[in-house]
């Protein structure tokens, strides 16, 4: 578990370069499984606490001695947990990337048409966007940004956090979560653990 100390930080920012650390290592080292956790997940905010969950105790233990945790735990803006068994009775959770909602922003919108009409003129054919007018909600979601190291982009990932009612098997993406349709991996609600600050 990493906590972050500022009272002021930006959560959004912070959480996405843990995930980009994570992610680099479980591609580096090919690791599966690695499932991501937010303890202090609120409706108004994700959290100054990430969770790394994971079977093999080496695997956690080598992604918290990486660099940027330690510089970060050294400057006193993290703190790093040690490595625990997760207690029995915990519940579960899901921690999904919802990619639906990114599309309800204009941004994303006009990438997505882009992309669209460069397919289309590829194939040869004329490209006419139909608009669409469908209102569409989603329960609370929490947005995280990104940076790729592969294609130097940022963007974001919008988290929504389900409750479960058993676990399942820990298949998740590589930056550790969820989607909405095959992988359905879920990580222990580790909120019960927190001493209320």
């Amino acid at each position: 578990m990493l906590r972050f100390v500022p009272k002021e930080a930006n959560l959004a920012l912070l959480t996405g370069r843990c995930i980009s650390i994570m992610h680099g290592y479980i591609c580096k080292h090919d690791i599966q499984g690695l499932g991501v956790s937010f303890p202090a997940w609120s409706g108004e905010s994700i959290g100054n606490i990430i969770a790394f969950i994971h079977t093999d105790s080496n695997v956690l233990n080598a992604l918290r001695l990486q660099s940027y945790f330690q510089d970060m735990k050294e400057c006193g803006f993290f703190e790093v947990g040690e490595v625990s068994t997760v207690p029995t009775g915990c519940g579960e959770v899901r921690f999904k990337r919802n990619q639906g909602i990114a599309k309800m922003f204009v941004g994303e919108a006009r990438r997505r048409l882009k992309r669209l009409e460069q397919r289309a003129l590829l194939r040869g054919e004329h490209f006419e966007p139909k608009k669409n007018s469908e209102l569409r909600e989603f329960d609370t979601f929490h947005r995280i940004a990104i940076s790729s190291q592969s294609n130097n982009q940022d963007y974001i990932l919008h988290i929504q956090k389900c409750i479960v009612e058993k676990q399942d098997k820990a298949v998740f993406n590589r930056y550790g979560f969820a989607t909405n349709q095959e992988l359905n991996g879920t990580v222990p609600d580790l909120s019960n653990l927190l001493d209320g600050d």
